[in-house]
Formats: C-alpha cells, sequence, structure tokens
C-alpha cells in the first residue's frame, strides 16, 4: 500500500547566527570533556532516539525531499528515512562487538613479550563537524552521525543550504529529540561554514564536490585536523560485445535517473565497443520506454534538479557537446527539469566528457578495443568514485585490474554502494576514507594500543636497562631474530628447513595442514590393515 503524507508546515529556512556558532561548538566539546558519550548505554539511546525522531518525522521530512528535490515518497523512503534507521538498528545490534576491546592479531605479538598484556581499546576521536551534501540530504547527512554516535563522539551536523526545507525538519527533530548537549544543527551557507571551520574539531566529516572537500581539507590541514572526504568523479562504465547489452542498458539507465542522476556514483560516460553502439542505443530507448511509458515528465517517479545554477551547469554541458543526442533531450527551467539524456561523443575533450555530470545526462564514447577503453578512462579520471564493467569475466577482471576507483560493480550500476552495512569511500581526489556498516564506527574511533607489564616481569626486561649488557644482548637476538627465507636478489631460497618441513608435513602449509593429511594418512593405513585382516 502506498503511504500517503500528511499535511505538515515546513518554517523558511533560517541561518544560524555566525556569532552563536563559537558556543555552539564549545558545548558539544565540553560535553565530550565529560566522558559521558563514552557510556554504551549513552550512545545506544540517542541512537534509539534517533531512529524513532526519523520515524516521527517521516511526513515532514518526506514533505521537505518532495519540496526540495520533487523526490518522490517510494525513494525518499527507500534512500534516504529506511536508510538511516536500518543505519540505526545495526549499530545498537552491534555496538557491543564494534567497541569492545581486542587483543591483538595473532603473529602481531612475539612470544617473548606474550606477559605484557598488549591489546587494543576502541575511544571516540571527540567532538566531529559533519557537512552534508544537498542530494541526499538526509541519509548523507545522519548515516555518518550514526556512526559518530556509535563510536562515542559529539557532533555539530551541517545540513546543505540548497535543500532549505530538508534542512530545517532536521534542525527541530534533533535539536528536539537528541541530547542538546551532544549534539547540535548549524544551518547557513558559506559564512556559516566559515565560522565552523574556524573551531577546533577532532574530525571534519564532509560529503560533497572535489572542490570544496580542497577548500575543507586545507583549512583542517591548519590545525592538523583528520578529515574523511566523500566527494565524486567522472565515474566511467564499459560495455563489451560479450556483455547483456539489454540488461546493460537498462541498469544504467536507472543509475541516472534515481534523484535525476544527482548521484556521486553514477556514470558519467560509457565506453561501449564501436560495432554494438547502435543496438545499445535502441536497448536504451526501450529501457527508458519502460520506465517512463508516459514520458519522463510525466513521471511522478523522477525528481528534479535541486535549483536553477545546476540545471544552468547541466544545460550549458548539452548546449557545448559537438555529440549527438540520441535518448531524450527535453529541459524545461521552469520545472528544473531535464530529460534523462544520452549524447553520442567522439572525443574525451568534448563537454560530455569533461565535467562531471552529476544529473540525468551521459555519454556514450564508442570505442575499438577494450585497451583502447582502459586508456581513456585512465586519462580522463585516473581515480573516480566508482566504475562499471559490462563483459566477460576476463574482460571484467582485466578492467579492474587496469584500473583504480573507490568501488566499482560488475553488471550493474552501483550495487556496490546499494547497501547501508559494507564500506563505502573514494580513492585520490575522489575521497578520503570510507563509512557505512562497521565502517562508520571505525571512521570517528581511535584505536588505542596498551601494554600492561606486570612488575614481577621486570627480569624479563633486563636487557634494556643500562649499564648495558651485550651478552644478554646476543641471547635475547637469538631467542627473537628470524632467519629470512629470501637472498639479496628477493628469490626464495629453500634450504633444510624447507625440504624437511614440506616431507613432514606431507606438503601442507602450517600445523593443521600437517596434520590433516597425517590424519588421511593414518585413516587409509589402518583401513588397508583392516582389510587385510578380513581376508
Amino acid at each position: 500500500m502506498a503511504y500517503s503524507v500528511g499535511k505538515v508546515t515546513i518554517p523558511d529556512f533560517e541561518s544560524t547566527a555566525v556569532d552563536l556558532i563559537p558556543a555552539i561548538a564549545s558545548n558539544v566539546r565540553a560535553t565530550f570533556r565529560t566522558n559521558k558519550s563514552k557510556n554504551l548505554e549513552w550512545r545506544r539511546v540517542q541512537l534509539r532516539k534517533l531512529y524513532w525522531a526519523v520515524e516521527d518525522y517521516k511526513d515532514e521530512l518526506l514533505t521537505a525531499l518532495m519540496n526540495d528535490l520533487h523526490k518522490s515518497t517510494y525513494e525518499a523512503l527507500l534512500t534516504e528515512l529506511e536508510w538511516v534507521k536500518n543505519d540505526c538498528l545495526f549499530m545498537i545490534k552491534n555496538l557491543e562487538r564494534f567497541a569492545k576491546e581486542e587483543k591483538m592479531p595473532k603473529g602481531a605479538v612475539p612470544a617473548t613479550f606474550s606477559l605484557m598484556g598488549f591489546r587494543q581499546r576502541k575511544e571516540p576521536l571527540g567532538a566531529v563537524l559533519i557537512i552534508g551534501p544537498y542530494n541526499y540530504p538526509v541519509q548523507l547527512l545522519l548515516a555518518p552521525l550514526v556512526g559518530a554516535i556509535g563510536a562515542g563522539c559529539t557532533a555539530v551536523i551541517k545540513p546543505s543550504e540548497l535543500t532549505p526545507s530538508c534542512a530545517m525538519v532536521m534542525k527541530e527533530m534533533i535539536e528536539k529529540r537528541m541530547d542538546p548537549n551532544g549534539f547540535a544543527v548549524v544551518n547557513g551557507g558559506i559564512p556559516e561554514t566559515n565560522a565552523l571551520m574556524n573551531e577546533k574539531w577532532d574530525k571534519v566529516f564532509f560529503t560533497g564536490s572535489a572542490q570544496v572537500g580542497a577548500i575543507i581539507a586545507k583549512k583542517a590541514a591548519e590545525t592538523l585536523t583528520p578529515v574523511c572526504l566523500e566527494l565524486g568523479g567522472k565515474n566511467p562504465a564499459f560495455v563489451t560485445k560479450n556483455a547483456n547489452l539489454a540488461m546493460a542498458a537498462k541498469r544504467l539507465l536507472w543509475g541516472k535517473t534515481m534523484n535525476a542522476g544527482q548521484v556521486c556514483m553514477s556514470q558519467n560516460y560509457v565506453l561501449v565497443d564501436r560495432e554494438i553502439v547502435p543496438t545499445f542505443i535502441e536497448f536504451l530507448k526501450i529501457a527508458y520506454k519502460e520506465m517512463f511509458p508516459n514520458g519522463a515528465k510525466a513521471s511522478p517517479d523522477l525528481a528534479r534538479i535541486v535549483n536553477k545554477r545546476h540545471f544552468a551547469r547541466l544545460k550549458k554541458m548539452l548546449d557545448d557537446t559537438k555529440g549527438k543526442i540520441v535518448m531524450g533531450g527535453e529541459l524545461d527551467e521552469s520545472e528544473l527539469y531535464i530529460e534523462p539524456t544520452a549524447v553520442l561523443v567522439d572525443s574525451t575533450d568534448d563537454s560530455m566528457m569533461q565535467e562531471e555530470s552529476f544529473g540525468p545526462i551521459f555519454s556514450i564514447y564508442p570505442v575499438h578495443t577494450l585497451d583502447q577503453a582502459i586508456a581513456i578512462a585512465n586519462s580522463v579520471h585516473r581515480t573516480p568514485l566508482s566504475l562499471y564493467a559490462f563483459g566477460s569475466k576476463a574482460e571484467n577482471k582485466k578492467i579492474l585490474d587496469s584500473t583504480i576507483s573507490g568501488g566499482a560493480s560488475i553488471n550493474d550500476s552501483f550495487q556496490h554502494g546499494s547497501l547501508n552495512t559494507v564500506p563505502f569511500g573514494g580513492v585520490g581526489d575522489s575521497g578520503w576514507g570510507a563509512y557505512r556498516g562497521k565502517a562508520s564506527f571505525d571512521c570517528f574511533t581511535h584505536v588505542r594500543v596498551l601494554a600492561e607489564t606486570p612488575y614481577w616481569a621486570d627480569f624479563l626486561l633486563r636487557i634494556r636497562y643500562m649499564p648495558f649488557d651485550w651478552k644478554r644482548f646476543n641471547s635475547f637476538r637469538k631467542m627473537t631474530t628470524q632467519k629470512p627465507d629470501f637472498d639479496r636478489n628477493g628469490v626464495v631460497t629453500k634450504g633444510l628447513g624447507y625440504w624437511v618441513s614440506l616431507v613432514l608435513g606431507l606438503g601442507g602449509k602450517g600445523l593443521k595442514g600437517a596434520l590433516a593429511r597425517w590424519f588421511v594418512v593414518l585413516a587409509g593405513y589402518y583401513t588397508l590393515e583392516l582389510y587385510k585382516d578380513r581376508k
């Protein structure tokens, strides 16, 4: 049954007074210093409150998303509200396991130091700043907040001013439902963001464009503040003759229709084997007709461009292209509507290839070979956020082996970024760091290594005290120094020890492998003997 949104009134957008921002930041820092956020139950309570806040403000959030992006109730529930609620439940369920003190990984601590109590303690970074984008104004602001709460941080969150209705709803929601001393919302644009960045944070989490991300990183570097940057890129898709063309066209078109293509992971261009370009275009048109039987403009499911500035940017890309529009092309500025559009191009200098579209438009670039396609992708953007491969297993492997990207999906469009429980992040200039699932907890956590040395174990530490004793040092070296199994040319050497272990272990790797093989041999031997006795 379709969900019916009740009638709600959202106040006009209002920026936070710049002169109040230092006090807001000071308050969350002071709250963190009380250590209350380190308590696991306090964290669970805040996560539970956030869950119910999103549920109880459902109508307000759905109305705000419609106001700001013309985002349908279906899409808003699927990609925004339910996502955040599931994030809360996942973090609550796994919080104790994530936060638990851990032993060092096997083999990290030599036997001679095994009494020193080495372990890893999970500690919150402190007071953090989270700056959200406009394309998924609820999910991409509150999902990092879930990680910060789970890790035990306090936070100030800054919604995008380009989605003013969402910003006002989330401000009321957070301030009324969450611990007011632990969490705050600052609304505004550049002046308010600058004021926030003038404060000292223990981490800054930013989602947005690479251009603004560079400014955030530069400012944070002045105080050596760590940052997590979730950016974007000119994401390539590869379609070879061995792909299922109908499915490739359908799934790539879907990637450019969700949120009207305002998705950092959607493809910017599709590199298609020249021989199958006409067929691929026909399948795109078929998929378009299936998705929009009455045309895209009449569809209740298609979102709109966020504002006139971004509409003009996308329109300019289409106006400046020297390529041929082979699907779509309709624009209506009065509705901020851009039809899902594909443009056939023949140069990487084309406007459709030079800029990240971040909208429902993309280019199709014919190629002669897969090697040519890979070379083009690496020249257009070496470290995109996402990559898509539609080909044979061997072709897909070659693409992955020859490229770098934050994430990748094979035979699909951004499936790798469609789960809230697996890590997501960019690489190089498409992002620093990752979050989602356990990675969200880790993003706001410091792993503090501890060693606890018993007083009675001091006799084991005599080697470190002056006056130094060479006899003890040599004995210590005999106990702790490992010998390499390779020569100066990097070639593995197979000495007597290797052959003895190989023979005694029956070719098995490690003790377990050797024991398993000996068990099989002995079982076979006793079975054979039993058979002989019966005869």
